[in-house]
């Protein structure tokens, strides 16, 4: 029994490992091809159900594989963080608090980042001066 409650992870980290898994193979990937990628002593069920249920979010794609199915992402991990920012802005109303709220707790180089990004321009990461100060210049944020 201790060694049981000793394996539990939250739901969210499974899926996360379950998902690098999948990231990091070459094609579709069965459950007991995720299980031996994890190196896991997780029971090749609990995988399963993991596979399962982030299908049914829309995060992978399965095709059928014998008597069961392969899983393959749908997006690489910077498009699902996207769609997961997505989604939570979504769920609240006022969303120029929420976008207001992240911008003010962009640290220096983030900041400028989105800046670029939203100019239009090639984000520079290396770019460490003569950068923007703040994203309320008179132009609004936006080049025009």
């Amino acid at each position: 029994m201790g060694d049981e409650s000793a394996e539990r992870r939250p739901a969210g980290e499974l899926e996360a490992g379950v998902l690098a898994a999948l990231w990091a193979a070459d094609g579709p990937l069965t459950p007991g091809q995720v299980q031996g990628a994890l190196g896991t002593r997780l029971a090749r069920t609990t995988i399963t159900t993991i596979l399962s249920r982030l299908y049914e979010k829309g995060t992978v794609t399965r095709v059928r594989a014998g008597r069961g199915y392969a899983y393959t992402p749908t997006e690489d991990a910077p498009g699902l963080t996207a769609r997961r920012m997505h989604s939570e802005l979504a769920k609240d109303e006022d969303r120029s608090a929420v976008l207001a709220r992240f911008v003010s707790q962009l640290n220096d180089e983030d900041e400028r980042l989105l800046r670029s990004l939203l100019d239009g321009a090639e984000p520079r990461m290396d770019d460490q001066a003569g950068g923007v100060d703040s994203l309320d210049g008179p132009d609004g944020g936006r080049a025009g």
